[in-house]
């Protein structure tokens, strides 16, 4: 698991950048990945800070139209999914994102 700190966090961003480029060069449809939070999470402050320039999904769990996703994850907050799957929690788990991502390209790929 990787935690972001200082130069952490600017290689994280530069290996998650490569890897969606990679993904989006190859015609694939690129994947969402969705984050659960609500206010305040300083945890979800810093997964969104992280992935800012990828973000495609946020569900803010607090609203009442989201309330059997506080119900399930008020404990867990933040937490990720990719393509509607749970993927990860508490903290950006790059290596697993990777993985997934990677998965997902050579699917597209019919691999």
């Amino acid at each position: 698991m990787l935690w972001f700190q200082g130069n952490s966090m600017q290689l994280a961003k530069h290996s998650f950048q490569l890897l969606l480029r990679n993904l989006s060069a190859s015609k694939t449809a690129l994947p969402v990945l969705t984050l659960f939070t609500k206010d305040p999470c300083p945890l979800c402050d810093e997964a969104k800070e992280v992935l800012e320039p990828y973000r495609n999904r946020e569900v803010d769990i607090t609203l009442p139209e989201n309330s059997a996703w506080y119900d399930r994850y008020k404990f867990d907050i933040p937490v990720f999914h990719l393509n509607g799957q749970f993927l990860m929690m508490h903290r950006v788990n790059l290596s697993k994102l990777e993985k997934q991502l990677q998965k997902l390209e050579q699917q597209g790929a019919g691999g």
